[in-house]
């Protein structure tokens, strides 16, 4: 039973062994004189993140649609974008059904609309990431998220936020 133990160590050890050395990088030729290699910038992170994991039902067409559909299921975890604080917590507005809007800075807002249960108050700091609501289907058909971002309080489409081709 040692042996064979000793065995499969050993062979085990020349397996890893054999990858490592086979994972080796070749250096990279010099830089000719007068040239000067620079890596590419890294990609932009995005400055806002999707708010809940479930596929997008509608898109952004800013006349019937001013955001985006997001399907869920009862309960699922809608999080804060990004960073900011709660400005409004309810279901005044019509056709939003229980929602939440939070300020990230002057220029940028994003709506949380349809919302079973909603875990944050008017005033409070959120966190990007941070659960804010549960998923529901106030005044509307089926659960889902209705997800805004209002730029200088026009609607905007979410998704180039989302994936970070805009920035500002």
């Amino acid at each position: 039973m040692q042996i064979q133990t000793l065995l499969f160590r050993t062979g085990a050890a020349a397996l890893v062994a054999a990858a490592l050395a086979a994972c080796t990088t070749t250096p990279l030729p010099p830089a000719r004189p007068g040239q000067t290699v620079t890596p590419p910038p890294p990609k932009p992170a995005a400055l806002f993140i999707r708010p809940a994991s479930g596929t997008t039902i509608a898109r952004f067409d800013g006349v019937r649609n001013k955001g985006l559909d997001i399907a869920g299921n009862l309960g699922d975890p809608i999080v804060a974008s990004a960073d900011g604080r709660v400005v409004y917590v309810g279901s005044e507005l019509r056709s939003y059904g229980n929602m939440v809007i939070v300020k990230h800075n002057e220029t940028f807002l994003t709506a949380y609309a349809h919302a079973q249960t909603i875990l944050v108050k008017e005033n409070a700091v959120v966190r990007q990431g941070e659960k804010i609501a549960e998923m529901g289907r106030s005044d509307t058909d089926r659960v889902k998220l209705h997800f805004e971002i209002r730029k200088n309080g026009t609607a905007v489409d979410p998704e180039p936020y989302l994936n970070g081709r805009l920035q500002q």
